[in-house]
């Protein structure tokens, strides 16, 4: 069993993916291509927005959008210490202090009410996580920012294809950012990313600062960086694209189904009432992680952990003194998270396989705790 089942969807999707990559090395304009500019169109239609700017990597986004609003060293930048690293990683590498705030502990992001609290005269970002596939309390957050006249940079990593209130993630604040990272809901065949905004001067920035902030060749109006998406994994993200919708709905009713199976027994997330999720992951929380999983992998289950240390108690931030406060909601959660198998193409048979001796293992535990 896999985690991701890369290759069922390479075998539905073989011979356009074949087509687009055989059309790219014929014409050789493998550096922003035709298909760059045609999947940029496609994307910001699909998001809703003006402009879509695709980059070498979903990290890269980030960068680029932090600096497209001008943050500096000093500035701080209001974000979840439960994410990857590259959410924190990216302020802090251009100088400015993550702020962290604790989570929500149905939903894993953001507690969206707890961040007036975080807010001073260096605020000038708040950059909200969407994690495991669904947004933040956007509307609470998109006040906040309005009130403080800040700006929001959603890292939808996790969550393209998702929705809040009838509209697209990436399209819900100042600039949206995502990854095409191959396990991601929209995955190419190596790194890739993207920026969308509807503010046009940001997305002439962006553009700029992904060329080395070219404003025409060899000219260069700001100092920028070389991220560029390869016009060969934009042939592969043409082809995915076409079925993506399918794919998100197929992905909604496995998370259904996994929550009927296992929410009498552990910890699920909550999709909000006014979300759709994607289910970038299917996370669970256990007692005795680690006899869990190792359960499971006898049984050849694979299994991850999102995450197993909180940004906070990163060595890189926990060292440099960033945060003397505690977070911990973020701690808990990271101590017994565990994500099962989730991919568009996991059957019933399998779903069952999985919960039938994850709830085996979970009773094996209670026993041998209890004796």
């Amino acid at each position: 069993m896999q985690f991701i089942n890369l290759q069922e969807q390479y075998k539905r999707l073989k011979t356009v993916i074949d087509t687009n990559l055989h059309q790219v090395l014929e014409h050789g304009q493998f550096i922003l291509g035709p298909e760059v500019n045609e999947l940029e169109k496609k994307l910001a239609d699909y998001v809703g927005v003006k402009h879509c700017i695709t980059v070498a990597n979903g990290t890269d986004a980030l960068m680029i959008a932090l600096m497209a609003i001008g943050i500096q060293p000093g500035d701080e930048v209001i974000t979840t210490p439960f994410s990857f690293i590259a959410s924190g990683e990216m302020i802090a590498l251009l100088g400015a202090k993550p702020v962290f705030v604790d989570i929500d502990r149905d939903t894993y992001n953001i507690d969206t009410h707890q961040i007036e609290k975080a807010i001073t005269a260096k605020t000038k970002c708040i950059m909200p996580v969407s994690l495991y596939g669904q947004t933040a309390d956007m509307q609470t957050l998109l006040l906040l920012a309005q009130q403080y006249k800040l700006h929001v940079i959603e890292d939808a990593a996790q969550s393209f294809g998702a929705t809040y209130r009838g509209k697209k993630s990436c399209g819900l604040s100042t600039i949206g950012c995502t990854s095409f990272f191959p396990t991601k809901p929209l995955g190419c065949y190596g790194d890739g990313g993207a920026c969308f905004s509807d503010n046009d001067d940001f997305a002439l920035t962006m553009r700029r600062l992904r060329t080395h902030g070219q404003n025409k060749r060899y000219n260069h109006s700001i100092l920028g960086v070389n991220s560029r998406l390869d016009t060969l994994q934009a042939a592969i993200l043409l082809a995915k694209l076409a079925i993506f919708d399918n794919e998100i709905e197929q992905r909604r009713q496995i998370g259904q189904r996994y929550h009927t199976l296992l929410q009498n027994h552990v910890k699920t997330m909550k999709v909000l009432p006014d979300n759709t999720c994607v289910y970038a992951q299917y996370t669970i929380e256990v007692p005795q992680r680690t006899a869990i999983q190792e359960y499971l992998q006898m049984h050849h289950i694979p299994t991850a952990i999102h995450y197993p240390l909180p940004l906070n108690l990163q060595p890189v931030f926990a060292d440099k003194g960033y945060h003397t406060q505690r977070f911990y909601k973020a701690e808990e959660a990271a101590k017994s998270v565990l994500s099962l198998p989730m991919h568009p193409y996991l059957t019933e048979q399998e779903q069952d396989f999985i919960c039938e001796n994850l709830l085996t293992a979970l009773a094996t535990c209670q026993e041998r705790a209890a004796g």
